[in-house]
């Protein structure tokens, strides 16, 4: 069965309206010729965020199975509203969640693995509906309860659907239409790459960058998943990015809550880097004044997850923005206490890896928004307190 697998983030929905939005496109897509339609999307900008303080708030050692399932009504919302929005144009829908998505994954709760999958679910509600509306992010464990992906893990959920499906492209909408060389919110120039390579994306979302998830870029490899990165703006579509093959190109990634480890000596170090590397959390050294540690820059909260199981209490953890430099054989890493110097040395190494570039005009120069509706379940105002 063809169909086309598209993925919407949660810049998406800024807005109940937005889903009206993005149900024309879809209905826009059917009528040009579309066979079969899944689209995949994220919570509305804010939602998780949200649960996750309200639920810390009830309590804070939260079991990480409740954690997830609370996490994951946020991409039911958006899913539930999708298909209103497309159910209100005629067209035959339906929404599946992570429990009837066919997807299985281990236990690991917070940052689960995927270890089957099953299309059959998909493809019956295919056969039934011109659209199929996926939660991204989701999916169970053996004892079928809910487990999360891991934070913007809507991309893995569509590229193995489309894998799940024998498609060879994903479309990825975000509020950018691609990968650029820097976050165009911050640096000024930053360039649209128009085709990179699986590994040099992955890389750059490893160090920061969040264009893409980079264990949806690995497993679109694997699969050989071609994945296009657009932006769906009131002007239509705009194509950015086609992410295959192995091209490269320089960029600069900042990561802002990047977590550094402070342990006691070197053996502690490179026992957890041994850790979270059996995890496949990217751990990098690093060695100043305030002595040996680990800087971690993705999956931050699974891996401190990780450390704190470990049980070790001479480490510390704490908080500080990460700047990279990438390249094909270069890695430079630098670490600031002080967020606007990091963005000061993130524009300096991008004008000096690409010069002349600091007065071009970028993608936009608005702030990244979270949506003032991202609370219709809950308000945070009035989460309560830890009693514990």
């Amino acid at each position: 069965m063809n169909a086309t697998v598209l993925k919407f983030g949660g810049s998406s929905f800024q807005h109940p309206e937005d889903f009206g939005r993005v149900a024309r496109h879809l209905a826009e897509r059917l009528a040009a010729g579309e066979d079969k339609i899944v689209a995949v999307v994220s919570a509305m900008s804010g939602t998780t965020d949200n649960l996750k303080s309200v639920m810390l708030g009830v309590n804070k050692q939260v079991k990480p199975s409740n954690l997830d399932a609370a996490l994951a009504t946020g991409e039911m919302l958006s899913a539930c509203l999708l298909e209103a929005a497309v159910s209100r144009q005629g067209i035959p829908v339906m929404s599946l969640n992570g429990y009837s998505l066919g997807i299985c994954t281990n236990s690991s709760f917070g940052r689960a693995s995927i270890e089957s999958v099953d299309p059959d679910s998909i493809i019956a509600a295919l056969k039934e509906n011109d659209i199929v509306i996926a939660t991204g992010g989701q999916a169970i464990n053996q004892s079928g309860r809910l487990t999360f992906l891991g934070r913007n893990s809507s991309d893995l959920t569509a590229v193995v659907i489309a894998s799940m499906l024998g498609e060879r492209s994903c479309e990825i909408y975000s509020d950018v239409p691609g990968v650029y060389t820097a976050d165009p919110y911050l640096v000024p120039g930053a360039r649209l790459i128009p085709k990179i390579g699986y590994g040099t994306i992955a890389r750059m979302s490893r160090y920061g960058a969040k264009v893409l998830h980079h264990r949806a870029v690995e497993h679109a490899e694997n699969y050989s998943v071609t994945i296009a990165c657009k932006s769906l703006t009131s002007d239509g579509v705009v194509s950015g990015t086609i992410v295959t093959g192995h091209d490269n190109a320089p960029s600069v990634t900042l990561a802002r809550d990047a977590a550094v480890l402070s342990c006691g000596n070197l053996a502690e170090r490179n026992k957890l880097r041994v850790l979270l590397d059996q995890e496949d959390v990217s751990a990098i050294c690093t060695e100043d004044n305030r002595g040996a540690g680990l800087c971690i820059l993705s999956d931050v909260d699974f891996a401190l997850r990780i450390v704190a199981l470990a049980g070790n209490r001479a480490v510390s953890v704490g908080s500080r923005t990460a700047v990279t430099e990438l390249d094909s054989s270069t890695l430079r890493i630098y670490l600031e206490d002080d967020y606007t110097r990091a963005i000061c040395r993130a524009r300096e190494i991008h004008e000096r890896i690409y010069p002349g570039t600091d007065d071009e005009p970028v993608a936009s120069r608005t702030a990244k928004q979270r949506s003032a509706h991202s609370s219709l379940l809950i308000g945070t105002n009035d989460a309560p307190k830890n009693s514990q």
